[in-house]
């Protein structure tokens, strides 16, 4: 479990990039921000798919489905991060 924990933050920092550039328009929020995010999307990606789903990457292979699933989450956490920290965050 902690490996995967340490492994979810690591990947949180690609995640919460790629999350970015999956949105549409600019995001007035910073880099660290944007880190934590991706941070927690993962985090929360893991946990839901270690614990209820007990999903493990028991192939040796890329875990894509965990990968896609924390880009969604940590997409919607920064949306719902603009849409918290005052006015709208995302410009077109």
């Amino acid at each position: 479990m902690l490996t995967a924990i340490i492994g979810a933050i690591i990947g949180g920092l690609i995640i919460g990039a790629l999350a970015r550039l999956a949105l549409p328009g600019q995001q007035n929020i910073s880099m660290a921000v944007t880190i934590i995010i991706g941070i927690l999307g993962s985090l929360i990606t893991t946990l839901i798919l270690s614990t209820v789903f007990d999903y493990k990457n028991a192939s040796g292979g890329a875990p894509w489905l965990a990968w896609l699933i924390s880009i969604a989450v940590a997409a919607g956490l920064i949306v719902a991060y603009g849409n918290f920290a005052g006015g709208r965050q995302i410009r077109r």
